[in-house]
């Protein structure tokens, strides 16, 4: 219930900003809009339960609170971080009572994702038998989060975050409503959009900052500006869905052979705070997978990176981070090697325990010399071209090519040295067939 002094008590500008219609939010048409699914859900006075998923800031809140009024559907807020079993439970209590006197709940929690797996699956009964409209908020991916028996009861919608222009709708609304404009240059007005993020009540927390300063205070610059407020720390958590997007990002950039993406990608991950050993450890595997006998250096050049950062720490050990990023993306690439290995373990898998040929056996026994081992072997630096062309599959098994480097850097030339061998093999294996005639 709203205190005697509530209209007067001080309130953020966020707040005093908060959108009264669904047509004030900002950046979310795609959803809002009268063929998104919420603008078609207000149309037909219906809401089903739903997760909200966007980054902060970006209106999550505030939608749900709309739909309710919109919908006439009581708002019932809770937050994860805050609420238990037990509260609950008086919802649902409080939201049975009220259904009996033809009034319905939206329930929103925030935070969703923070309850545990037994708490999610009590909204269960509520959420089928129409108790409670539940929505969710949640900022990380409600696949990896919230139960699939949650999950199939819920849609989950997906809200951007706030684009330039989205932003910038914002800035004009709170100079409406301090009725003047930010002490701000065109690109001290730029860089404050970007500072934010994305996230539009961080960008509001900045201006009540700048509308705060005298009204002598002269205009800033991007300079003056950033001397002022502080930026957003990027949002990235390392052991969320934020992390596996970074690291992706940076492999596929490394795989397409553009070093200036993977190296905004890499930043980006430093930036959020990311053990530059993880992704060391990233850059390495890609040089074996991703390269592999393209450039045998590469793999040199990941683990001299890695020691290089080691030895220097940080932030000076960033350098090699950065140096071994641009070096693979400028590297040819091949997977030959990473296909070879996953094709001979198969066969490997699939032929159990063949025995080697008894001629690439040891004997050092007079009984095993005498069942054949090491019979007939031909030491290769013997023979011509120090190529003898012997097969040492299992008996029975045939040769595998398991190995096909492609036309690109140094395995170029591995391929020509193969189709040299081959060749010499197969006339090598001929003179022999002709010998036993």
């Amino acid at each position: 219930m709203a205190g005697l002094f509530d209209a007067i008590a001080p309130r953020p500008l966020a707040e005093r900003l908060r959108p009264q219609t669904l047509a004030e939010v900002v950046g979310q048409d795609h959803l809002i809009g009268p063929d998104g699914p919420l603008g078609r859900m207000v149309a037909a006075h219906r809401l089903g339960s739903f997760i909200l998923w966007g980054p902060p800031g970006c209106g999550k809140t505030t939608i749900a609170r709309l739909l309710a009024d919109q919908t006439d559907l009581h708002f019932e807020p809770l937050s994860a971080v805050f609420s238990g079993v037990a509260d609950l439970r008086k919802v649902f209590e409080a939201a049975r009572a009220r259904r009996k006197d033809g009034k319905g709940t939206l329930l929103f929690i925030d935070e969703i994702h923070r309850f545990n797996r037994s708490q999610q699956d009590g909204f269960l009964p509520y959420v089928e038998d129409g108790t409670v409209v539940l929505v969710g908020a949640t900022t990380e991916n409600p696949s990896f989060e919230l139960n699939a028996a949650l999950l199939s009861r819920c849609r989950v919608l997906v809200l951007n975050r706030l684009d330039d222009a989205a932003l910038e709708g914002l800035l004009q609304r709170a100079e409406q409503s301090a009725g003047r404009p930010l002490p701000l240059d065109a690109d001290a007005r730029t860089a404050l959009r970007a500072m934010a993020d994305g996230d539009g009540r961080y960008l509001l927390v900045m201006v009540e900052e700048l509308m705060a300063l005298p009204g002598a205070t002269p205009v800033l610059d991007a300079a003056a500006l950033a001397t002022f407020v502080q930026q957003r720390a990027p949002v990235y958590d390392k052991d969320r869905e934020g992390h596996y997007n970074l690291i992706s990002a940076l492999h596929k950039s490394l795989r397409g052979s553009d070093p200036n993406a993977a190296l905004y990608w890499a930043c980006r991950m430093l930036e959020g705070g990311e053990d530059p050993r993880y992704i060391l450890r990233r850059l390495l595997r890609f040089a074996v997978e991703d390269i592999g006998l393209a450039d045998p250096a590469a793999l040199t050049q990941a683990i001299a990176a890695w020691e290089a950062y080691e030895r220097l720490g940080s932030p000076e050990g960033e350098l090699a981070l950065a140096q071994l990023v641009l070096y693979l993306g400028t590297a040819p690439k091949s997977n030959g090697a990473y296909r070879a290995y996953k094709a001979a373990r198969k066969a490997a898998q699939q032929t159990g325990s063949l025995m080697p040929p008894k001629h690439i056996l040891n004997a050092p026994t007079r009984m095993m010399k005498d069942m054949g081992y090491g019979a007939h072997y031909a030491y290769d630096h013997d023979a011509p071209d120090g190529f003898s062309g012997q097969d040492y599959f299992p008996e029975g098994m045939g040769r595998q090519d398991f190995y096909d480097p492609p036309e690109r850097g140094f395995e170029r030339e591995i391929r020509k040295r193969l189709t040299y061998w081959d060749k010499l093999r197969a006339r090598r294996q001929a003179a022999g067939s002709e010998e036993e005639q």
